[in-house]
């Protein structure tokens, strides 16, 4: 694992498709960072299918083994992380220098690795979660009424990989545990059925799954999690799992001072790495299970910001009032433009980040106000937060000063 793991670093820093950049890009911005990639003569192209706008799914094979690896991301249009990881990892196993020369000709000899980079082109095109018809292509995996999603059914039925590779982002709200860190990797060997039981091909999906275990948490520390294994009979995981392929769900979360996702991009090429290595020699089999099963779960959601313990001055309103302020940035991922969610007592709250207010005093800003035709004023539900914080509820009182993700910005 430490050599694969070594490799993946150097891969994820010496083959990064600078192209490829930030978050958000499109099909054809992709494709135009690839196609000189995938020319290569390590490497076969096909068309498996055509988005309901027209723009072709792409699946790019490397190698010819005896086991096949089927690897899609951006079902999601706008969870674009392992697409970028993707694009690496093909620079990568394309290279004809003689760096790393005889572990990709391992990886070729044992596998026959299928990844398909951008499952949802028109999604990606407008960066929503859904295709062109509004439709989530990961809930149409029974139905198989979306273009994308019977392009991704037909090629595991031609190809009857023996392992998947579920490549996704998740909220960047999302803590490890009750009130744990900012989850950063999330990892789901799905369940096959209701009973949620390890058997068939999910046996090997766990332990693929425990192998990453150990790989992201030496990476980052107490930021990987669990995702919730609720069967869900639309979902591809789930259903993959079920017609037998060791499906192993990876879903990029959040770090700090990450925001267009460039370090969840390299972690993702590291365990990739690894995930390949261990399969290819057969070394997953020893994988401890308890790696993956003690792993805490993702749980619920927390507000980016919380004040909490000040009293907020309403202009001409009485008496401070003591009361907690939960804010949201729009922009989570660069902590951009925070806006009020919820006011009140939010003692049991989970926030990313808290500003401590006890004997302090939020002074609003006018726009965070709103007067009635009778001249009253209430704060706005959803307003953008805009305040300052004073030792005093005079308004000319000492200020103190604000952590920089609540400074005004002047976007």
């Amino acid at each position: 694992r430490g050599g694969a793991v070594a490799v993946g670093r150097r891969v994820a820093a010496s083959h990064r498709v600078a192209a490829i950049a930030a978050r958000r890009f499109t099909h054809a911005e992709l494709w135009a960072a690839l196609d000189p990639l995938v020319a290569r003569p390590a490497f076969r192209v096909a068309e498996v299918g055509r988005s309901m706008h027209g723009r072709p799914i792409r699946a790019v094979t490397y190698g010819a083994g005896p086991t096949t690896v089927l690897l899609w991301s951006q079902m999601h249009g706008d969870e674009s992380t392992a697409t970028m990881a993707l694009a690496d990892l093909l620079a990568w196993l394309g290279d004809p220098s003689d760096v790393d020369r005889a572990l990709r000709a391992r990886l070729a000899a044992e596998l026959t690795v299928v990844m398909v980079p951008m499952l949802n082109p028109d999604g990606a095109e407008y960066f929503q979660r859904e295709n062109a018809a509004g439709v989530d292509v990961n809930r149409d995996a029974a139905r198989l009424a979306t273009p994308e999603a019977r392009t991704l059914k037909a090629l595991r039925d031609s190809l009857r990989p023996a392992f998947g590779f579920n490549l996704h982002d998740q909220g960047a709200r999302i803590l490890t545990g009750r009130s744990g860190r900012q989850v950063g990797i999330a990892l789901l060997a799905p369940a096959a059925d209701e009973r949620r039981a390890y058997e068939g091909a999910r046996v090997a999906a766990r332990l693929v799954a425990a192998g990453l275990a150990r790989v992201t948490e030496a990476e980052i520390p107490g930021r990987v999690a669990k995702y919730e294994d609720d069967f869900n009979p639309r979902a591809f995981g789930d259903l993959m799992q079920r017609w037998g392929t060791s499906t192993v769900l990876i879903e990029s979360g959040a770090l700090p001072d990450d925001p267009e996702k460039q370090r969840l991009r390299a972690i993702n090429v590291v365990a990739l790495v690894s995930a390949l290595d261990a399969i290819g020699s057969g070394r997953y089999r020893a994988a401890d299970p308890r790696a993956y099963d003690a792993l805490p779960m993702n749980d619920r959601a927390a507000v980016d910001v919380l004040v909490r313990g000040a009293h907020v001055v309403f202009p001409g309103g009485g008496a401070p009032m003591r009361l907690d302020l939960a804010l949201n940035f729009d922009e989570p991922l660069a902590r951009r433009r925070p806006r009020l969610r919820e006011v009140g007592d939010l003692e049991t709250a989970v926030a990313i980040d808290t500003v401590e207010g006890a004997g302090l005093f939020v002074h609003l800003a006018p726009s965070m106000l709103e007067t009635d035709r009778a001249g009253a004023r209430r704060l706005r539900p959803g307003a953008p937060a805009a305040f300052t914080l004073r030792r005093g509820p005079a308004p000319g009182s000492e200020p103190v000063r604000l952590p920089p993700f609540l400074t005004p910005d002047p976007q």
